[in-house]
């Protein structure tokens, strides 16, 4: 899918996620009024045993919210020769901060729009991007267009890559959920194979002509989903 984001904290929160890098700015009042607290924790999560990057699941979900990336995709039989699949993407449990940017690939998204926007004072599409200002408790934003996810690999073959995904602060990487909706019908589409595997905090459910995942975790996680056609032409 060669979704790519990252997200920036401390001076910047870096989150990632799908094909968006989503950016959420802190000002230096914000920062400033956080380092000088006597609240030992970023708004991301524990500094303590921080994880440098490595890929470690959960195996339980964390007892506050975190941040919940969720995406919806549907592979039509014309995406099967574009490469070109719809999306809804849905961000839930959002932190607060005076600014926020989703950036998408240039080149791999179109006709993006926003079609929810919940305790956000603006929101807009910029380009390849979603700009957003003062993002308060209890946010939520919706987004679709086409993302161009499916690769042809010739002979019958197709990959979908997602990621990274990831919640940074500073050196460490935080606890987020990521799930995700694959719809394949009528496609002629059959899955392969998912990696990673299916494990405690990274639960998969496989259908005829669809798959879902959802993740708890810490660090970069990188999905890969291959597929092949039922019958080759």
């Amino acid at each position: 899918m060669n979704f790519y984001g990252k997200i920036l904290l401390a001076g910047l929160l870096l989150l990632t996620g799908g094909s968006p890098a989503m950016g959420q700015q802190l000002s230096q009042e914000e920062l400033e009024r956080w380092f000088e607290s006597d609240d030992p924790h970023p708004p991301a999560g524990s500094t303590e045993n921080v994880n440098e990057g490595n890929l470690v699941f959960l195996q339980q979900p964390p007892d506050k919210p975190v941040h919940h990336h969720h995406n919806k995709l549907v592979i039509s039989a014309l995406s099967l020769s574009t490469g070109w699949v719809w999306l809804q993407q849905c961000h839930a449990n959002m932190d607060e901060f005076s600014r926020v940017q989703i950036l998408f690939k240039k080149g791999r998204i179109r006709d993006l729009a926003i079609t929810r926007a919940d305790n956000i004072s603006e929101s807009w599409v910029e380009d390849n991007s979603v700009q957003l200002r003062d993002v308060r408790a209890g946010a939520r934003l919706c987004v679709s267009g086409w993302t161009q996810a499916l690769e042809n690999r010739e002979n019958g073959r197709f990959t979908m890559h997602n990621g990274p995904f990831m919640r940074k602060f500073l050196d460490g990487y935080y606890p987020m959920r990521v799930s995700m909706d694959i719809d394949y019908s009528g496609t002629g589409l059959r899955l392969v194979s998912v990696s990673p595997q299916q494990q405690t905090g990274f639960d998969v459910d496989q259908r005829s002509e669809g798959i879902s995942f959802n993740a708890w975790f810490e660090g970069r996680l990188n999905t890969e989903l291959m597929f092949r056609l039922a019958v080759v032409n």
